[in-house]
């Protein structure tokens, strides 16, 4: 990416301080004093089956709402951060963007994006459905330079065949011992009757260089996720040497004895839960807003006895539970050289996507056109929800803080429920990074390097290719190459925001 030249820099900061107008009310209704439409640019990422026409029902509802004229440019994710760096080069940002984490860090004190925390007080419904310690992550003191994306960070869930631990006469496990020997027996004792040692206990995956979907079984031989707190300071998982040494030690033995998955350092993302889909293995995590409506109906259609729950995560040697938990670390920011009067706009239009009606629409669309209701009070989705994917904006662009993002008004309220059972008892097991959207520098440049070299010994380590000594030349090579700057430049900001 190019520089930012301080003449460019200039004219951000510039327009950062320009003097803003009066925010509108929450209310979600269409300022007064403006007959002619506003023209707003948005960009945001997207993902299977790409964003929307122009022409799309929710943006002419929206545009109706809020006299504007909304015009959304979808970027595919993979490309995400290449177009934002080579907006980034000409200075030519979009009004109102989602920006990952990498890129917010790098221009976040740079004059790039509004701070909103001054207009706040005119928005009741951006107050109300984001706490404030979010919006404080990643920020400056007293500074919002935008607001957080939303991820149902404990959404992710252990699965595990209850049907299998029934037929071996089981019980469900509680510490990483019992996890074992319930892998071991489902890999051992053909609990699918085909006459063959074929369904590997528990499978995962390596993905960017990280171990994925066993973040379990990691927080509970203490790792930290990605960084630990340890007498003051963070340390980084990549040097917790004691503890990776006991969980590659569990591993090494689960993979010489066929426990689980052989193929891990190849599965990609989905393949553990596909193979758990599939009947080959016997644990997995998964999506909990898939679990219901995914992958227990896609096993049942191979195996209809099949029974599937949530396997709690199990204690380690000493006593720790650890569940999944995402990073939220990705904003939607306001350009700041655009006028006044444009951001006040900008605002009121995020607003009212955080209001009851706003959010209904963007959650689940217009009613009569993809939903209906019937005289009991019953929904029923139609066809053109399907079609038109109204929901898009709330999935791919800005949200509630809201569990049940996934939840549709017309989807069975038991499932719902079950849904948020899950969530909510990942949540007594939450395994934070207290490091979570901190900027290094170096990590930046060398880090994905230093990850590389690292994993490349972690996994020879698991597989028997080298001894568990090789973790600890891991952790010297790792902070010699450049780890100790990142642990320098991650402790000097905690300590600042402490």
């Amino acid at each position: 990416m190019k520089t930012w030249t301080p003449l460019l820099l200039a004219g951000a900061l510039a327009a950062g301080a320009a003097g803003c107008s009066q925010g509108n009310s929450a209310s979600g209704d269409a300022p007064s004093g403006s007959k002619e439409p506003l023209t707003i640019n948005m960009m945001t990422t997207s993902y299977a089956g790409g964003g929307w026409p122009e022409d799309h029902p929710i943006i002419k509802e929206i545009d109706k709402k809020l006299n504007i004229n909304l015009k959304v440019q979808w970027v595919p994710s993979d490309t995400y951060s290449q177009k934002l760096n080579v907006m980034a080069a000409s200075n030519d940002f979009p009004d109102v963007f989602y920006v990952p984490e990498a890129e917010f860090n790098k221009w976040r004190d740079k004059g790039v994006f509004m701070d909103v925390k001054p207009e706040l007080g005119n928005y009741a419904n951006l107050t109300k459905y984001i706490p404030a310690d979010a919006m404080a992550k990643m920020n400056p003191k007293d500074k919002y330079y935008g607001f957080p994306y939303y991820v149902t960070d404990t959404r992710d869930t252990l699965a595990i065949r209850k049907d299998w631990l029934d037929k071996l006469g089981l019980k469900m496990p509680t510490t990483t011992d019992e996890f074992y020997e319930v892998a071991k027996a489902f890999a051992t004792k053909d609990p699918d009757g085909n006459g063959q040692a074929d369904t590997p206990g528990f499978s995962f995956g390596i993905v960017n260089n990280k171990f994925s979907q066993i973040e379990p079984i990691m927080g509970a031989f203490g790792l930290g996720n990605d960084w630990a707190e340890i007498n003051g300071q963070l340390v980084p998982m990549q040097v917790q040497t004691e503890e990776l040494k006991q969980f590659a030690a569990f591993m090494q033995k689960a993979y010489a004895e066929g426990v689980m998955d052989k193929d891990f350092p190849a599965n990609k993302l989905k393949d553990s839960v596909a193979k758990l889909e599939a009947g080959k293995t016997g644990i997995a995590m998964i999506v909990t807003n898939e679990f219901f409506n995914g992958t227990l109906p896609t096993l049942k259609k191979l195996t209809p006895s099949a029974e599937l729950v949530q396997l709690l995560p199990p204690k380690g040697p000493s006593g720790k539970q650890t569940s999944q938990t995402l990073q939220m670390t990705n904003k939607i920011v306001i350009n700041a050289k655009i006028d006044a009067a444009k951001k006040q706009r900008i605002l009121q239009m995020l607003d009212y996507m955080l209001s009851d009606e706003g959010y209904d629409l963007i959650k689940n669309g217009i009613e009569g056109v993809h939903y209906t209701k019937s005289g009991d009070g019953k929904f029923q989705k139609l066809e053109a929800f399907d079609k038109d994917r109204p929901q898009l904006l709330s999935t791919w662009f800005f949200r509630r803080f809201d569990p049940g993002i996934q939840i549709r008004k017309w989807d069975d309220q038991e499932v719902a429920q079950k849904i948020k059972t899950i969530i909510d008892a990942n949540e007594k097991f939450r395994w934070t990074n207290p490091a979570e959207g901190f900027f290094s520098e170096t990590m930046t440049k060398k880090g994905a390097n230093l990850q590389q070299k690292w994993m490349e010994t972690m996994t020879k380590v698991i597989v028997g290719q080298a001894p568990l000594a090789a973790i600890d030349d891991a952790a010297a090579a790792w902070k010699r190459d450049g780890g100790d700057e990142i642990i320098k430049e991650i402790n000097a900001q905690y300590q600042t925001l402490k």
